[in-house]
């Protein structure tokens, strides 16, 4: 079993990536419908295939590219699905099986929910047009698959942490608050990301021209009615706000996690803990990089693909963290 979460944490990380590939190349909407692809299994690339599918849905005209993008993701998810699936099943029947060590259970049936409501999600993500609270909650999701994934991970290890490092046990409170400002940052990504607001500020540190005088808080965090949610359907001003405010929770997630970082650095005894806090170090400097390179460079593919998997790597590596530290000495 553990053979088969450790891939599925993979394979997760791949969906979670896909996903932002999907979502950044404008292919949300790559097949109109779900979970086929214009009434088709997979993507229609024959001539007739074609005028079949443009008769089904005459406003969304067929780009083989981006539907293939989007059928992709697809199936990487649903294949995902049934890992998880499989790692319930086979959970449920270690934990009947009295000569088998324990077995967690419930945490691999609330993936199994979680996902067959994270397939809910991708689907009203198409039949609801890229409204901007069910593809933030999209995302949420994937990254919520994963951590919960890679949390599986740890408790079936047969290694566990030693007790070199007792110290460290006092900022369990720290590691868990510099976890759920993460975890909000991410969330306040989505929403830019979603309302397609990575590109109002194209100025350092905050954004151009009397930015302050335009805050519209209400308007950023609102969902106005709209046919369809691509490319956004919000102002300027709102998605200036959005943008800015993530800015700022860069800000305040920098400060959190380094001060989190230092404090158990000068603690840590084990090279176990010290790697761990570096590798969390360097996934926060680039991860800081990377949001800048955005801005700097207008949204570059590559890096913006990049700037979701490192953030999906520091929430794991939190995550590892605060599972290390919460184990007794």
């Amino acid at each position: 079993m553990r053979a088969l979460v450790k891939i599925s944490v993979v394979l997760a990380f791949c969906v979670i990536v896909l996903g932002a590939f999907t979502r950044l190349t404008e292919a949300g909407l790559g097949c109109p419908d779900w979970p086929g692809c214009y009434g088709f299994l997979s993507v229609p690339s024959q001539a007739d295939q074609i005028q079949q599918a443009e008769a089904l849905y005459p406003d969304s005209p067929v780009e083989i590219d981006k539907a293939w993008y989007e059928m992709i993701h697809r199936y990487f998810a649903g294949t995902l699905g049934l890992l998880i699936l499989a790692i319930a099943i086979t959970s449920w029947f270690q934990k009947r099986q009295p000569s088998q060590k324990p077995t967690p259970v419930k945490l691999p049936g609330f993936l199994l929910a979680l996902v067959i409501f994270q397939a809910a999600l991708g689907m009203w993500t198409v039949t609801m047009n890229l409204q901007p609270l069910i593809v933030m909650g999209h995302l949420l999701g994937g990254f919520s698959i994963v951590s919960l994934l890679f949390l599986l991970s740890l408790r079936l290890e047969p290694y566990r942490v030693g007790g070199g490092d007792p110290e460290l046990r006092r900022y369990r409170g720290l590691a868990f608050f510099a976890l759920i400002v993460v975890i909000c940052q991410i969330a306040l990504g989505g929403w830019v990301a979603a309302n397609y607001a990575a590109v109002a500020c194209t100025e350092l540190p905050f954004c151009e021209g009397n930015w302050t005088s335009n805050l519209d808080f209400s308007g950023a965090f609102s969902i106005p009615e709209a046919n369809t949610y691509q490319f956004g359907a919000h102002d300027y001003d709102d998605r200036m706000t959005m943008h800015v405010i993530h800015r700022i929770g860069a800000i305040i997630t920098t400060l959190v996690v380094g001060w989190l970082i230092f404090k158990c650095w000068r603690k840590a005894v084990s090279s176990f803990f010290r790697s761990s806090l570096l590798v969390t170090s360097l996934l926060l400097i680039l991860q800081i990089a990377l949001g800048i390179s955005n801005v700097v460079f207008n949204l570059p593919l590559s890096v913006a693909v990049f700037h979701n998997a490192v953030g999906a790597l520091l929430l794991l590596s939190l995550v590892a963290l605060n599972y290390n530290l919460s184990r007794k000495a």
